[in-house]
């Protein structure tokens, strides 16, 4: 006989929760059983928190009208709006503005890198384009993993784990820019008495689009079959197994190695203004770590009090933003008097707010992204591999995500089915911007997840309306213009921080890890100076790599100029076959911040994760509990293998 101990469900979550432990495997049918018949009884209790708009609307605000801004991890704390909710019209789309500028100064820097990256860098139109593309494939991504993906309140913006592996791509020497200096071009004045000299360019506009496009169309291809990649992994449930393999000390240099590698990328902007860059940077940490608990008085509306002042965080939510506007603004009054040279070659010309407006007369209003805009994508292996080492590097961390997500927003963790379709989804739309050359891929923005926490706020309603507004902004050719006119010391000051963020992100997966094991120590260390060390060599010695074979070499190449792929594969290496016990490797502490039991009751129960409109479809069709990515998935490869091999053992 199986002993079964429950208890009752707590209040305080969106659904109710029966907390049964089981002491074998039998027992696990039983208990979905008695889930089942406290689901039904209770389902008077479930029906009320559907769709409350009007109630949801005033519940936003607590006793003194002020917004809370301490955010909790724990599943008990209390949301103004549940994953299920719809906020009122004007509150969606409040709540998916905040959103929208929390993610966007991430964004807007990876068109403008990708953009020098295939030397179209002083091609403002261009860039304009690249941006409005990006911005449109953000929103249309987002939509797609609110609704149909892993269904949590998640924001697909531009990755900047495939910057590394573009740079490593165009340092080819068959890709590397060249000089694009214009040449003096000699001629004479009228009556011939004496020679002038003139600036012309060094290529024509058609030679100049042929360049730019040929290097954005390899990227392209890479995206493209990388991003296939992972769509595999999603549809066909084996993260699982990859999992297995990776842990913490894996993380560890390949993450933070994203960051560190990108100091180049930092320097090319920041050095153009090292004034206007630190004051970027110091408003950043002001806003953010000084002021962030500072709330300042701001109308607002309910139907309860009508038109009131309202405390709200505005440091707290929009740091990056707010640095910005006033950098930007001091750039404004810089270039009004006149305090920056004008001289186009000059290095801090690029600080002036009038270095490019011409393009915001030049773009077009209404820009719409299409399949091929910039020509059909070509592959090659090493354009593929690097992109899939960046790819490997984006899933293990959304799918940190996914579970971080769940838990700020107080629902239960993802199923295994949710997973594996949200890693699904968000292969298909890396796919789509590749079709469509964004120049470079999506992955959940962990900033967007954290922000959850302190504006309570987990609406998938909200972030739907996020994505709409990434995509408005997108078909908008004047605002992708307008991005482009940021001055690149103001630029260079959020790279830098966005950088130095995703370096602690990599950073911080060593509280996973036992630091008193030398053994640790010894992997984690020779991994990161490996990866720093051998792009380096690369660059330094070019075509130092001879196989014999052109596409090797090139393979090669690219390969060890990707700093995360270097010290993530030799810290991937050294971890398993190093002998450590689990928790040395801090694999169990990983394991059960960041996994869940597929066969966790109140995963499978909860309809957080359910596909909206063919779920009663669904479980009409025995078929579905073997896709892995359907609602309805119930098989286990594990306790297949398992039922196996005893029957082996019988016979």
């Amino acid at each position: 006989m199986c002993s079964v101990t429950c208890t009752s469900y707590v209040p305080t979550q969106n659904f109710s929760k029966l907390a049964c432990k089981a002491y074998n495997n039998d027992a696990f049918d039983g208990i979905k059983s008695e889930k089942k018949l406290e689901i039904e009884t209770d389902n008077d209790n479930r029906e009320d928190k559907q769709f409350r708009g009007q109630d949801n609307a005033e519940r936003i605000e607590n006793d003194d009208g002020d917004i809370e801004a301490e955010g909790k991890m724990e599943s008990t704390y209390r949301m103004h709006y549940k994953v299920g909710d719809v906020p009122a019209p004007h509150l969606s789309f409040m709540f998916g503005l905040q959103q929208v500028l929390l993610s966007i100064s991430s964004t807007i820097s990876i068109p403008l890198i990708v953009a020098n990256e295939i030397c179209a860098g002083d091609l403002d139109l261009v860039k304009s384009e690249i941006m409005s593309t990006f911005l449109f494939m953000c929103g249309v991504c987002t939509i797609l993993q609110t609704a149909v993906g892993v269904r949590l309140p998640i924001i697909q913006g531009g990755c900047h784990k495939f910057i590394p592996a573009v740079a490593a791509l165009m340092a080819l020497p068959i890709w590397k820019c060249p000089d694009l200096s214009p040449v003096e071009s000699m001629g004479v004045t009228g009556n011939g008495s004496e020679a002038n000299f003139t600036l012309v360019p060094r290529f024509t506009d058609d030679e100049r689009t042929t360049m730019w496009q040929s290097r954005m169309k390899e990227i392209q291809g890479g995206i493209i079959l990388s991003a296939l990649v992972q769509v595999v992994i999603g549809c066909t449930g084996i993260l699982g197994l990859i999992l297995n393999f990776i842990g913490p000390i894996t993380i560890v240099p390949t993450i933070t190695l994203v960051g560190l590698s990108l100091i180049d990328v930092a320097l090319r902007f920041c050095q153009v203004h090292w004034g206007i860059t630190s004051l970027t940077v110091c408003l950043v940490f002001l806003f953010s770590l000084y002021m962030s608990e500072i709330k300042l008085p701001l109308p607002a509306y309910s139907k309860r009090r009508k038109c009131h002042i309202t405390m709200y965080p505005v440091f707290k939510l929009l740091p990056v933003i707010l640095a910005v506007a006033i950098s930007w603004g001091v750039c404004a009054i810089l270039t009004v008097t006149d305090r920056l040279s004008s001289d186009p070659k000059s290095q801090e010309y690029f600080t002036r707010t009038d270095a490019r407006t011409n393009v915001l007369e030049t773009a077009e209003w209404f820009f719409f992204p299409y399949p091929g805009q910039w020509g059909l994508p070509t592959v090659s292996i090493a354009s593929f591999m690097a992109m899939l080492a960046a790819t490997m590097t984006s899933i293990i961390e959304s799918v940190g995500d996914y579970y971080a997500c769940a838990r700020i927003s107080c629902v239960s963790p993802p199923p295994t089915h949710a997973v594996n379709r949200g890693i699904a989804i968000e292969g298909f739309g890396s796919i789509l911007s590749g079709i469509v050359g964004s120049g470079g891929a999506t992955t959940s923005y962990s900033q967007n997840v954290g922000a959850i926490g302190f504006t309570k706020v987990a609406s998938r309603r909200a972030f739907q309306v996020a994505g709409l507004i990434f995509l408005l902004c997108g078909l908008c050719g004047k605002f992708g213009a307008l991005l482009t006119q940021l001055p690149d010391p103001v630029l260079g000051g959020i790279v830098l921080v966005s950088f130095g963020m995703v370096t602690a992100v990599g950073l911080s997966n060593l509280q996973f890890v036992s630091l008193q094991s030398s053994r640790n120590l010894v992997i984690i260390g020779t991994s990161l100076l490996i990866g720093l060390m051998a792009p380096r060599y690369i660059a330094a010695n070019p075509g130092c790599i001879k196989t014999g074979d052109d596409e090797v070499d090139r393979v090669l190449t690219v390969l060890l100029s990707t700093a995360m792929f270097v010290g993530g594969f030799v810290g991937f290496v050294l971890d398993n076959t190093v002998p450590g016990s689990d928790e040395e490797r801090g694999i169990k502490s990983w394991r059960k911040t960041y996994t869940a039991d597929p066969n966790n009751v109140d995963s499978i129960e909860d309809d957080t994760y359910d596909l909206p409109f063919i779920m009663n479809c669904l479980r009409q069709h025995k078929w579905t509990t073997y896709i892995p990515f359907l609602p309805t998935f119930r098989f286990s490869i594990g306790k297949y293998l398992k039922g196996l091999c005893s029957k082996c053992r019988d016979r």
